[in-house]
């Protein structure tokens, strides 16, 4: 019985250590890297009397986080343990998207809410993906960022457009700031991409 006592008191203690070294992995402070829109954006065209609203992208719950999705076969899903986004990526990648057309210079307001009761048109979109995959080697990756966006007018809810943009960066490394770095240039072309897709579809 005393044998048996000792044996359970060493698992808790370990048990204890256990909780205790994964609570101290939670509190180490995270790099944190931001998506930001990319620079020299073609347009095509202006609509400088629209008044254009962007709404936060929806997406699962994966990927509706700070952290940064690493996905490494199958249904599992992992995060990078030493870096996280600057807000969860939806939010994220909203701000990007309101920078980016801000940048274009074509409207007469960008916002992520409108001035009055409502905007002329809404952007409202769905990250797919957003997430780097490892390949089966595991010493490579693969950067996919895919969004389906709509163009809807805000008077009658009417669909304008609709288009789905997928982008890819492979990266030659599973390291941090490959895996980042791939994000980075992704999220530009799709960025690049989308920009006069809207500027054009909402003339």
């Amino acid at each position: 019985m005393r044998s048996s006592l000792l044996l359970l008191l060493t698992c808790l203690s370990l048990a204890g250590c256990s909780a205790i070294a994964a609570l101290d992995r939670a509190a180490a402070t995270l790099d944190v890297h931001e998506i930001r829109a990319p620079s020299g954006l073609p347009t095509a065209g202006s609509a400088r009397g629209t008044e254009l609203v962007v709404e936060i992208p929806t997406a699962s719950g994966a990927i509706d986080t700070d952290r940064i999705v690493v996905r490494t076969g199958g249904t599992q899903v992992a995060y990078l343990p030493d870096a996280r986004w600057s807000a969860a990526a939806p939010l994220m990648l909203q701000g990007a998207m309101v920078e980016t057309f801000l940048r274009t210079d074509a409207f007469g307001f960008v916002g992520r809410r409108p001035l009055g009761a409502s905007g002329d048109i809404a952007l409202v979109s769905t990250l797919i993906d957003f997430g780097a995959v490892v390949e089966p080697a595991g010493d490579t990756a693969v950067v996919e960022v895919t969004l389906v966006a709509r163009l809807v007018r805000e008077a009658d809810a009417a669909v304008l457009a609709r288009r789905t943009f997928r982008q890819a960066a492979t990266v030659p490394d599973t390291s941090s700031e490959a895996i980042i770095a791939g994000y980075a240039t992704a999220s530009a072309a799709l960025l690049e991409e989308l920009a006069p897709w809207v500027v054009g579809a909402a003339r």
